[in-house]
């Protein structure tokens, strides 16, 4: 036997002897529909004994047995049994009395069983080709899950390798900026103490432009100044300045 035989054989195997991986695996109810429809009850949800015998092709005796063996963990699937007034009052509003699938006279109990109970006795049920399909189903179902979360994983690895990588190169453009703002803030220091000597040079030149401006002033009154002007041809008349 090819060792892909062996290893779907192997891994069917653990699915009938686990609990566990069972109760992992019972919401995967769409691959029932992969195999063959599974006819409802008129409310949608539930099936009979009938019903779950006859989708698997076995004898409803068979699944009697499987429920008595399983029922706490069939009931955990979804498993019930209607008695009284409880079964009454289902028989009148969720059944068809016409249909003889399910015959409603003088019953005393009647089991239900949902989707996920179904999927669940697919798991259990070993002497039913119809299950061993629905098993396979099942089995593909969830390797195709863990391979696109194996791939999944793989892409989170690669992100985090990336922001790995960014974390220094942060840091590195931090130190480079905190470089440009040093040399930045002493090019404003220089900027400010050469806008301050300018407006001292502006302060001197106003002061000078003022000096000269009184010099002007009292030049021009000399000038015109009769006993000025006598005073300055006798000094330069005798060779004195």
């Amino acid at each position: 036997m090819p060792w892909e035989g062996c290893l779907v054989m192997i891994k069917e195997q653990a699915l009938l002897e686990s609990r566990t991986l069972r109760e992992n695996t019972r919401g995967r109810t769409e691959v029932l529909d992969k195999v063959k429809a599974l006819a409802l009850l008129p409310d949608g949800l539930h099936v009979t004994t009938e019903i779950v015998a006859d989708y698997f092709v076995v004898h409803r005796d068979a699944i009697k047995t499987l429920v008595r063996r399983h029922r706490d963990e069939l009931a955990e699937s979804g498993l019930t049994v209607l008695r009284g007034s409880d079964l009454q009052e289902f028989e009148g509003v969720k059944m068809t009395p016409s249909n003889s699938s399910y015959p409603q006279a003088m019953r005393r109990n009647l089991t239900l069983y949902t989707r996920r109970t179904v999927l669940n006795i697919a798991m259990l049920l070993r002497d039913s080709a119809v299950a061993r399909e629905v098993r396979a189903y099942l089995l593909d179902a969830v390797e195709g899950n863990t391979a696109a979360g194996a791939g999944l994983e793989q892409r989170v690895t690669a992100m985090e390798g990336v922001l790995a990588g960014i974390g220094p190169a942060l840091r590195d453009v931090a130190l480079v900026v905190n470089r440009m703002d040093d040399r930045l803030r002493r090019v404003e220091t220089r900027l400010a103490d050469v806008e301050t000597r300018l407006d001292d040079m502006g302060t001197r030149l106003e002061n000078t432009e003022h000096i000269v401006a009184g010099m002007s002033v009292r030049l021009a009154d000399l000038a015109g100044d009769p006993a000025f002007s006598h005073r300055l041809c006798r000094r330069y008349r005798h060779g004195r300045p």
